[in-house]
């Protein structure tokens, strides 16, 4: 066993009667009996949801500063455990490289994504571009020293191949995700538009025209966007296989890793020849690792705001949620928010690589009934925050009233 790997696991982690001998009489009234009775209210059976979201940005090799940010974050506690404060943890890939802490933060996620489970938690992950480098043999951000901690070059290639982290990666990690904020509308990672809406599935812009984005909102299900999506660069409004989503998308990415975990491990670049994607990779493939596809698109960060508020609402359109949220672009500063909330950028250069400020993104969602039950009215709220050692900034508080049956 991997001399740092046994030290980790080693660690804490009234019906009446009638008779007819009696003189007919009228019944004594009763106040249902009283067509002039003021009817009872019903009772309302109603209760209030809630769900707390907790998401951080690129990690980059360096587990003390993670443990730092899940602790004031509340995700885990002093020991380095679920705290069970959160109901999700989202993580938006890149924990690999320029660091020495590979095995020990693979591992702990593992470990918190078990404790997650066992307290009805659920534990996000997701792949960065740097992943997919290290399994594609570009290791140009790997550190010697963080190859000593496996053991060997071809110790790493097997872990992060078909070893424990490998394993990890094709069965726990996706390429993006989509979280809703409300159990009405399914698990994590229902796919939208849902097979049974015939009517939104994949239909184009015709003749140059300006596609109605509206069709995809229904307005008898007013929670049909309730959702967040999750991936490390973005989804560009020009991605070909953007919907069924997030299913296309993580299909094709699963395809893709499976093919550069069982071929032939190459040498790694550096020192050795970039050796490229491997072969049968499809055109699928090769676009969603390409600059427009889901792990390495800035454009949400880096296209000026008219332009990125201009497309963003046809994104969010197809791929039913509310808001895109992202690592991959650091501000060192701060989270950053565009277009009122729509897209968050979260990736602060946690990591010592890059001495940014340390952050997590908190999301508070609520459904609270109001009013008469009859009416079946309900309060929605989002509030979202970027959390700071220091201070808890609101970004974003939203109040919307719907009407539907949504008891849980």
């Amino acid at each position: 066993m991997i001399p740092l790997l046994r030290k980790i696991l080693s660690e804490k982690l009234p019906y009446r009667v009638w008779s007819p001998a009696l003189p007919v009489s009228s019944p004594p009234s009763t106040p249902h009996d009283d067509k002039w009775e003021k009817a009872e209210p019903h009772q309302d059976t109603r209760t209030k949801f809630t769900r707390h979201i907790v998401a951080v940005g690129d990690l980059h090799g360096d587990f003390p500063n993670a443990r730092r940010v899940l602790q004031f974050s509340g995700v885990t506690d002093e020991f380095g455990d679920w705290s069970g404060h959160v109901d999700f943890f989202v993580q938006t890939g890149d924990i690999i490289d320029r660091g020495d802490d590979t095995i020990v933060s693979f591992t702990w996620m593992d470990r918190l994504r078990e404790q997650a489970a066992a307290v009805g938690g659920v534990v996000l992950s997701h792949l960065g571009n740097h992943e997919y480098m290290n399994a594609i043999g570009d290791w140009r951000y790997v550190y010697p020293s963080e190859i000593k901690t496996f053991g060997s070059i071809a110790a790493r290639q097997e872990v992060l191949s078909t070893g424990f982290i490998g394993r990890s990666w094709a069965h726990n990690y996706t390429a993006t995700s989509r979280l809703p904020l409300h159990p009405h509308i399914g698990p994590p990672n229902t796919p939208f538009p849902s097979p049974h809406a015939k009517d939104l599935h994949f239909q184009k812009e015709e003749d140059g025209e300006e596609m109605d984005y509206s069709i995809y909102y229904n307005k008898k299900e007013p929670l049909s966007h309730a959702a967040v999506s999750f991936a490390h660069g973005g989804l560009s409004p020009t991605y070909p296989d953007l919907t069924p989503f997030p299913t296309r998308i993580n299909e094709i990415a699963k395809s893709f890793l499976k093919k550069l975990q069982y071929r032939q491990q190459p040498p790694p670049h550096p020192p050795y020849p970039y050796p490229g994607l491997p072969h049968g990779t499809t055109l699928e493939e090769f676009h969603m690792y390409d600059a427009n596809g889901p792990v390495w698109y800035r454009g949400w960060a880096l296209d000026d705001e008219a332009k990125v508020c201009a497309e963003v609402e046809s994104v969010l359109a197809r791929t039913g949620t509310r808001r895109m949220v992202m690592g991959h672009t650091p501000d060192f500063e701060n989270i950053v928010t565009r277009c009122n909330g729509k897209i968050i950028i979260i990736d602060t250069g946690i990591s010592r690589a890059y001495g940014g400020v340390l952050s997590a993104l908190s999301i508070h969602y609520t459904l609270e009934p109001v009013g008469d039950p009859e009416e079946r009215r309900w309060l929605e709220t989002e509030v979202i925050s970027a959390l700071y050692p220091d201070r808890r900034e609101v970004l974003v508080t939203d109040e919307r009233e719907i009407v539907g049956d949504f008891n849980v």
